[in-house]
């Protein structure tokens, strides 16, 4: 019986990962659409990460789950309602991304500590705090999304190891690359968009 639930821990654990890798492609691309395909990963993660007792992943997969919602709808439309573009974060949104990173932390160590069985509280609660701030970097269409998640993906490969989710953490060293990779790409769209500026001027 327990050989059954780990196999199917394991075939969902490779289902969650395809439509995480296909959601992690498309935002390399800029596409919309890879919030669709990261809906459907964040469902399947949390079902894995409840039988692995990793609680405060399944907070950040719900976050997930809203800030995609809320990232679906900006890209399509912005606050100019029409389509948001690549841009750095300003000065403001640096400080609200510490402070997010911070308060998650505070918030999460707390909790896990205290209020679950986890064996992993402050891990657990620091790769959940620099996700949880780049995920709204990233809803918010900012280059710097890129950091803050891959902070996260480097802290939360062992974890993973650790935790013997082998898929998710092959999955999340994957996205550490792929991060790497779209913060060059983000970069050249805002640098060929400004060139397009100047040129026009």
């Amino acid at each position: 019986m327990h050989m059954e639930f780990l196999s199917q821990l394991t075939l969902l654990q490779w289902l969650g990962t395809i439509f995480g890798v296909l959601q992690v492609l498309l935002a390399r691309q800029n596409n919309i659409h890879n919030y669709l395909f990261g809906m459907v990963a964040i469902l399947i993660s949390i079902w894995v990460l409840y039988q692995s007792q990793l609680y405060a992943d399944i907070v950040l997969n719900l976050y997930y789950l809203a800030m995609s919602i809320y990232g679906w709808f900006y890209w399509k439309s912005g606050k100019q309602k029409k389509e948001a573009p690549i841009s750095y974060s300003s000065q403001k949104e640096h400080k609200i991304a510490v402070g997010i990173v911070l308060g998650c932390f505070v918030l999460m160590a707390y909790w896990l500590g205290q209020h679950t069985d986890s064996d992993v509280p402050y891990w657990d609660a620091v790769v959940c705090a620099f996700a949880w701030a780049g995920m709204w970097l990233m809803a918010k269409r900012k280059i710097e999304n890129w950091i803050y998640l891959n902070i996260s993906n480097l802290i939360s490969v062992p974890l993973l190891i650790y935790k013997e989710l082998y898929i998710y953490a092959g999955l999340t060293a994957f996205l550490f690359a792929v991060a790497v990779s779209g913060y060059i790409k983000w970069k050249k769209i805002i640098a060929q968009k400004r060139d397009k500026t100047y040129a026009g001027a």
